[in-house]
């Protein structure tokens, strides 16, 4: 049977870049991030993935400014950012340079002070006290009623709001796997029928799989701790190539993934993504950028950024002259959109791990779309490796991305080869 939701065609080739505007600039606000947009374009960035620009809740406000995802209302923008002009001349100005632009949607909680607790108490859901309150334990936020079907269909006319006000190209939805499935079915075949979208759920297929039946793409949480537990614990190299077996393994087989090794959450919460991975963290970025799916990049990753960023308070990334990563998201951000072998969720790309002599420390694979591959060769260890590759790839047939035309690959190196 046919899905009912099928991707647009552009979803296959592009990466997603999530803009922390409050931490963006001095000014935190559109008109300042608005002139970073040649230098993203430059670097290739295709959809800029902007969290919540609703204005933020007072009541049960954490720190100075509050959580982004505590939203006052869903149909307003958050003064601290500028108008909705100034949000609709920024969406237009970076269409107009070949982006798309989604926005963060919240929809499982609001803000303790929302505009519905006043107009629409029945909206939420209520304690034996008959109070407002969220059921897993976020003192800042109140949990909606999703059996109520008006506030389902008053949802559905927010999220329209911001589709016939601005053009928007899609949604990030904030902990999708915590709202009924069948009310995104529901929202997806109203909204679609406006403008076909882009749906990327904030869930992981490994544990969510019928979401995947309605987004396009997901995260991959397994993937982040299973490449963490490697370089932080020692785990083996197989558990990580198992990992990855197991998402080829999962249905809908075709989804796209959402691969990282930073993101909002993440920075504040468990460490930037050199804490996590130290020099491993460059490699992986090559591994998003080329693996079946869609990269993800975060505000100050292409500086690298190298501090947690405040969640609830203002803390500037401190951007430099020049981005000393800039050079390498470039080149694998342009071999993503350009090359055939790196589509994502097709069976028109075979994907295949490479053997080499050093199974325990590499790991290597190529992406093949007929007769136009990638090969990919990650160096995931401290030690400088003479790598020998157990198959004739006849490699002087193909470009060397950067780096050497060699297989002598240094500690945390990479070798990226195309045709």
């Amino acid at each position: 049977m046919p899905m009912e939701f099928v991707p647009q065609p552009w979803v296959a080739h592009t990466n997603v870049y999530e803009v922390n505007l409050r931490q963006y600039t001095r000014e935190g606000n559109f008109a300042a991030f608005r002139k970073h947009l040649p230098r993203l374009k430059d670097m290739g960035v295709h959809t800029l993935w902007f969290m919540p620009i609703t204005p933020i809740s007072k009541a049960r406000r954490k720190g100075s400014l509050g959580s982004y995802y505590a939203a006052a209302s869903y149909v307003q923008v958050n003064p601290e950012f500028g108008t909705l002009q100034d949000f609709r001349s920024l969406v237009s100005e970076a269409q107009g340079m070949g982006m798309k632009v989604i926005i963060d949607w919240v929809a499982n909680h609001t803000g303790g002070d929302h505009e519905w607790t006043r107009t629409h108490p029945d909206f939420y859901l209520r304690n034996e006290q008959g109070e407002f309150y969220d059921t897993h334990g976020w003192d800042d936020v109140i949990d909606l009623d999703y059996s109520n079907q008006e506030m389902r269909q008053q949802m559905i006319r927010s999220m329209e709001f911001w589709i016939r006000e601005c053009g928007i190209d899609g949604f990030r939805c904030d902990m999708a796997m915590l709202v009924p499935v069948e009310f995104w079915r529901q929202a997806r075949r109203a909204l679609d029928s406006i403008r076909p979208l882009f749906w990327l759920a904030e869930c992981d297929q490994w544990n969510d799989p019928d979401y995947l039946e309605v987004f396009d793409a997901a995260y991959t949480w397994k993937w982040m701790h299973a490449a963490r537990d490697y370089f932080q614990l020692g785990h083996p190299m197989h558990m990580l190539k198992d990992v990855l077996f197991g998402y080829n393994g999962l249905k809908p087989r075709n989804a796209v993934r959402l691969w990282f090794t930073s993101n909002h959450d993440e920075n504040s919460w468990n460490g930037t993504e050199y804490e996590k991975y130290g020099p491993m963290a460059i490699p992986l970025a090559v591994f998003s950028c080329t693996w079946n799916g869609m990269p993800l990049i975060y505000s100050g990753q292409e500086l690298p950024n190298e501090k947690r960023l405040l969640f609830f308070d203002k803390d500037e990334i401190h951007w430099q002259p020049s981005c000393r990563l800039h050079d390498l998201y470039q080149k694998l951000l342009a071999l993503k959109m350009e090359h055939p072998a790196l589509r994502a969720g097709t069976d028109e790309v075979i994907t295949r791990f490479i053997n080499t002599d050093h199974e325990d420390k590499m790991l290597c694979y190529g992406r093949q779309s007929g007769d136009r591959e990638v090969l990919v060769f990650l160096n995931l260890s401290q030690w400088p490796l003479d790598v020998t590759v157990y198959e004739d790839l006849r490699l002087e047939e193909y470009e060397s991305l950067f780096g050497p035309r060699d297989m002598k690959i240094e500690a945390w190196g990479q070798r990226v080869y195309y045709r």
